[in-house]
């Protein structure tokens, strides 16, 4: 089949890779001039199965989301420029016990799925980015270590390796953390992988590309509609022509190009922040990744760059706040990692926007129009999730059976 792909992130270039190697002739359009130069480009690089751990759990989600709609929110995790109250009243039901678990279930299934497939395209193609593996969710005080117990056995239940740590057994793991920072102790997941999103991208596309698959950068999609024939044809094509399937992989984009087509996909704009900057003193470094779990922020080694990540706003956000998020990840860096990273020269802060479902469960399959699929929605887990997702489509796609069930992420979930 001719396929048209809307979007170049991690998710978009996945898909590419996997539908050309299915055998179908593949056109990728995106509007920025390369791969993965939007929400992909600078996230935490973690590819984790612990989502549940480092979220917020039912109760404190949906606390914190009945605050913001009383006029009380803490502009550090929610920001002050919130869209949507619908959006936060699903969300607000997606964190009820029982619902909550539900979703946290397909996400584990997604993501151990998508480590397992990232693993095997890195190998398999011979990918050389930069990685490391294993993954530590700091905690500062004993009440952290308490509230996140139920999780922990949620995730032992579910066969996630995960061990919990006193402090010095968490220092033995990265002896460069700071000793300033009261640390109760850590989880530890060894199977985690650490990874630089946008280097395998590239490398992923170059993959594609060898497969057949046809790149057009600057194309701005402004609509999708059906062409004469049974197909879709795509406004902002350079070249018109007419696809047999479109695949929508456009991020934040997605819902505005999908309204006119009768989609209203709860999605929303989630803002997050990194700070990447060398390694000044590799000794002073982390070997890998670590996560705060009170605010979820995250110092990880990169190559030969430290990159601090968090602080997630809901909805787009101005400078005053950006510079109070970069500030926080600053502060987190010194705290944990003093002396180990150069801040003087190369250094590199970046702004993203990401788009989520409530619930955080993307939407992977059938756009319920002949020809119309979706991958998107993924929110922060999309490192985690693209090649799960990505194999998840094509095989829809192919008619064949999935490797995990497709119900699970069907857009007849949502209503």
């Amino acid at each position: 089949m001719k396929i048209a792909i809307v979007g170049a992130g991690i998710i978009g270039v996945a898909t590419a890779y996997e539908l050309s190697a299915d055998g179908h002739e593949v056109t990728v359009f995106e509007r920025r001039g390369a791969v993965a130069e939007e929400g992909s480009f600078s996230g935490a690089g973690l590819a984790t199965a612990a989502w549940a751990a480092i979220g917020p759990g039912p109760a404190s989600a949906t606390r914190q989301w009945w605050r913001l709609l009383r006029g009380r929110s803490d502009p550090q995790w929610l920001g002050p420029r919130l869209r949507g109250l619908d959006w936060v009243r699903q969300q607000v039901r997606a964190g009820r016990p029982g619902i909550w678990q539900e979703h946290q279930a397909r996400l584990l299934a997604l993501s151990g799925y998508g480590q397992a497939r990232l693993r095997t395209l890195t190998a398999a193609l011979e990918l050389e980015h930069d990685r490391a593996e294993g993954h530590l969710l700091l905690l500062r005080t004993p009440a952290e270590r308490e509230r996140l117990k139920p999780r922990l056995q949620w995730l032992l239940d579910a066969g996630v390796r995960v061990h919990a740590l006193d402090a010095a057994a968490a220092r033995a793991i990265e002896p460069a953390l700071g000793t300033e920072p009261p640390l109760e102790g850590a989880l530890h997941f060894p199977d985690d992988d650490l990874g630089n999103t946008r280097q395998f991208a590239l490398l992923l596309r170059s993959e594609a590309q060898r497969r057949g698959a046809e790149f057009v950068f600057g194309a701005t999609v402004a609509a999708l509609s059906p062409s004469s024939r049974p197909g879709w044809k795509l406004a902002g094509d350079p070249a018109p022509r007419s696809f047999d399937a479109v695949v929508v992989c456009a991020g934040a984009a997605a819902g505005l190009l999908l309204r006119p087509l009768g989609l209203r996909l709860p999605l929303a704009a989630v803002t997050g922040h990194a700070v990447n900057a060398p390694v000044r003193e590799p000794l002073a470094a982390p070997r890998s990744a670590v996560t705060e779990a009170a605010s979820g922020i995250s110092v990880s080694r990169v190559g030969q760059r430290i990159r601090v990540a968090g602080t997630s706003y809901l909805g787009r956000v101005g400078d005053t706040v950006r510079r109070e998020a970069l500030n926080r990840l600053y502060r987190t860096l010194q705290d944990w990692f003093p002396g180990a990273a150069t801040l003087s020269a190369g250094l590199q802060e970046w702004q993203g926007v990401r788009p989520a479902l409530p619930g955080g469960v993307p939407v992977i399959g059938s756009g319920h129009q002949p020809g119309l699929w979706l991958n998107l929605g993924h929110g922060g887990s999309g490192w985690t999730t693209a090649c799960s997702s990505a194999r998840l489509l094509a095989d829809q796609i192919a008619g064949r059976t999935p490797e995990i069930d497709a119900d699970a992420y069907a857009l007849r979930r949502l209503g």
